[in-house]
């Protein structure tokens, strides 16, 4: 496994403090952070309304296949990664451009939400969410650049580990809130109750972008370097972008990722395991990510600041680890609602140990001046992936069966650890870097 030093000298921490940083305190964790962090939880709120019954909505309500639901839940994890690139790209290029390409992201996410409530096949379904995705392409580099640039080198896992954690508090509030008005409605089993779902969510998701209009800054550049866009800074090309994969260790994390993408079980797919396994009813669906949810809430920045001190590499690559022991309890003969609780307590530990990590180890592999290029090619090869891994589970789910499909994944992502692990390996001590 990759054991990075997490230090950096003086003359990287001179260069690398945030602007409205005062002391190291508010540095590790600057108010840009805490704003982007404050955005993504309200919009996670949203998301996660939807997420938390789109599973039974299309397979209960609509009566689509598990392979329906493999291809839909494919598009909700990967059709976005196809403009990732373009979105870290050209946020690059502009000084004011993080900001724009993340709002532009945020605004078509939550223009999406109230179009659920007029489709009910398949098709239109998936455009909805391929707009959707697209909208959350656009702005994650974006905003993951934003948090590298306000952030100094030797706190980014902490930073991360904060924003993960407030976005993370969406993710908790969002499947209450889904289950609240599933309750108020009283018709939780019919479209009626899910179109209410539908309508709040897009109000909250409106909430979210005007709290990025309003209170993050439009210009991030880091101490005595030139703002981006500037005569004394060159935009970056496309060609430029991809470029960046001729780093060895920006193109060994690349394909790390990609490899354990592909073998990454999608939530939606692991809650219907869950729920049938259970035999909990409908409308508890909602309340099973929140396991999940409360576990990444409480170990993200513990974990950040874990990262910091043993190297992020290394913390990404135990975090799937737990992954795998995750599977493990599923397939075990255990039941009932304590094998559930383990399976969630290990599925939010991986995610405290891989989100926010696997971003902080990526800003250490670029330039300031490609910070948003970098976090999407990272980002857009583990989202085809997992794509992939949605389009293959639901076909093994529909061939084999849940439990054969999850059995061979396992597998699979053992072996993907192994070759992730090789890729990682320490560098050489003369071109070791931290990250």
């Amino acid at each position: 496994m990759y054991l990075a030093d997490a230090r950096s000298t003086k003359s990287d921490r001179a260069a690398a403090v945030a602007p409205n940083s005062g002391s190291g305190r508010r540095a590790a964790v600057p108010g840009t952070v805490l704003a982007l962090g404050a955005v993504s939880l309200v919009t996670d709120v949203s998301s996660e309304m939807v997420s938390a019954v789109l599973p039974l909505y299309v397979v209960t309500a609509l009566g689509l296949s598990p392979l329906g639901f493999g291809l839909l839940d494919g598009i909700n994890n990967g059709v976005g990664a196809l403009v990732r690139l373009l979105g870290g790209h050209f946020a690059d290029r502009g000084g004011r451009g993080h900001k724009l390409v993340a709002g532009l992201g945020y605004g078509l996410s939550a223009l999406c939400k109230p179009l659920l409530l007029l489709v009910h096949t398949l098709p239109l379904i998936s455009a909805v969410l391929a707009v959707d995705r697209t909208g959350k392409g656009l702005r994650t580099a974006p905003r993951d650049a934003m948090i590298s640039l306000a952030t100094a080198p030797e706190h980014r896992g902490r930073a991360f580990g904060v924003h993960r954690a407030m976005d993370t508090t969406g993710a908790l509030i969002g499947p209450l809130l889904a289950f609240a008005v599933l309750r108020t409605t009283g018709d939780r089993a019919e479209r009626a109750g899910y179109g209410a779902v539908f309508t709040v969510s897009g109000c909250v998701a409106v909430l979210g972008v005007l709290l990025l209009v309003l209170f993050v800054p439009g210009r991030i550049t880091r101490a005595g370097q030139p703002p981006a866009g500037s005569a004394a800074a060159a935009k970056p090309t496309l060609r430029d972008a991809f470029a960046l994969l001729a780093r060895p260790a920006l193109r060994r994390l690349t394909l790390a990722a990609v490899l354990l993408g592909l073998t990454t079980v999608s939530d939606s797919f692991l809650y219907l395991l869950l729920q049938r396994q259970l035999g909990l009813p409908a409308h508890l669906f909602p309340l099973l990510p929140l396991g999940t949810a409360a576990v990444f809430l409480l170990l993200a920045v513990p974990l950040g600041l874990v990262a910091d001190r043993i190297g992020r590499r290394t913390l990404f690559l135990l975090g799937h680890a737990v992954l795998l022991c995750g599977y493990a309890v599923v397939l075990s003969p255990l039941s009932g609602v304590p094998a559930a609780a383990a399976v969630l307590l290990l599925h939010g530990t991986f995610y405290a140990a891989t989100d926010g990590v696997l971003a902080a180890a990526t800003a250490a592999t670029v330039p300031d001046g490609q910070q948003g290029a970098g976090q999407a090619l990272v980002g857009t090869g583990q989202a085809l992936a997992r794509f992939a891994c949605s389009l293959a589970f639901g076909a093994a789910w529909s061939l084999w069966g849940p439990r054969p499909a999850l059995t061979a994944t396992a597998a699979a992502l053992a072996a993907a650890a192994l070759a992730a692990t090789w890729l990682l390996r320490p560098a050489a001590p003369a071109a070791a870097t931290a990250s």
